[in-house]
C-alpha cells in the first residue's frame, strides 16, 4: 500500500508541475525536489521521465473520460450536454499551461498519440452519439452527417493548438477553443438547438446558477 501511495504522490506531484510550468521545463530533479524525496525513489516508479510523462496521460485522460460520463448521464438532454461540455472544457484548460500540450507534441510523442488515440476514438463516438439523440429529440438537424462532425469536432480540437494558425502570442488557446466550440455547435443545431443551448449558456453567466 506504501508503494502504491508513493507512486501515486508522484505522479500527482509531477502532472501538478507539468500543469503549471510546461513538461519541458520541468526534470526529474524538480520534480524530486517539490515532493521531498530522492531521485533513486522516483526511478523505483518509472523507467525515466518519458515513463512518468506517459503514466501522467494515461491518469489525466481517465479522469476526463470519467467526466464526460458524468456529464453525460446528468444532463437532462443532448444540448445540456454539450453546454456542460463547453464549461468543463473552459475550466479544465484555463488550469493547463497550453505550454504543457505543446510540449507533449514535440518531446513526447508517444504520449501525445495517447492523447490522440483518446480523441479520435471515446471523442468520435461521443459526437456521434449525442448528435444521434440530438436529431432524434429535435435540437439537432435531421440532414447533419454523424460521421463528417465527429471528424471535424476531432479536427477543431487539434486545429486550435496549430501555432502556425493560432500563434500563442496573438490567441489565448482556451478562447480559441471556446470560440470553436459555439461555432461547432451553432452549425449543428435547429432552431429548438439554439434557443436551449443559448439559455443553458445564459444560466453559466450567472454566477450563482450551476447547470
Amino acid at each position: 500500500m506504501e508503494e502504491l501511495d508513493n507512486k501515486e504522490k508522484i505522479l500527482r506531484g509531477a502532472e501538478d508541475l507539468f500543469l503549471k510550468y510546461g513538461v519541458r521545463s520541468i526534470s526529474m530533479d524538480d520534480i524530486a525536489r517539490h515532493l521531498g524525496v530522492s531521485k533513486k525513489t522516483l526511478y523505483q516508479h518509472f523507467a525515466d521521465k518519458d515513463d512518468l510523462v506517459m503514466s501522467i496521460s494515461h491518469q489525466h485522460l481517465e479522469r476526463n473520460f470519467e467526466q464526460c460520463e458524468t456529464i453525460r448521464n446528468d444532463a437532462a438532454n443532448p444540448i445540456e450536454e454539450l453546454a456542460r461540455i463547453s464549461i468543463w472544457m473552459k475550466k479544465s484548460m484555463e488550469a493547463i499551461n497550453p505550454t504543457m500540450l505543446f510540449d507533449l507534441q514535440k518531446f513526447h510523442v508517444a504520449a501525445w498519440n495517447v492523447w490522440l488515440d483518446y480523441k479520435n476514438k471515446f471523442l468520435r463516438e461521443s459526437v456521434i452519439r449525442n448528435l444521434e439523440l440530438g436529431i432524434q429529440q429535435g435540437y439537432v438537424r435531421a440532414d447533419v452527417d454523424k460521421e463528417i462532425m465527429a471528424v471535424m469536432r476531432i479536427e477543431f480540437v487539434q486545429l486550435a493548438f496549430n501555432q502556425n494558425i493560432f500563434p500563442r502570442e496573438r490567441f489565448n488557446l482556451v478562447e480559441v477553443q471556446s470560440q470553436i466550440f459555439d461555432h461547432f455547435v451553432f452549425g449543428l443545431v435547429t432552431e429548438k438547438g439554439r434557443k436551449l443551448y443559448l439559455k443553458y449558456k445564459e444560466l453559466n453567466n450567472q454566477p450563482s446558477t450551476v447547470l
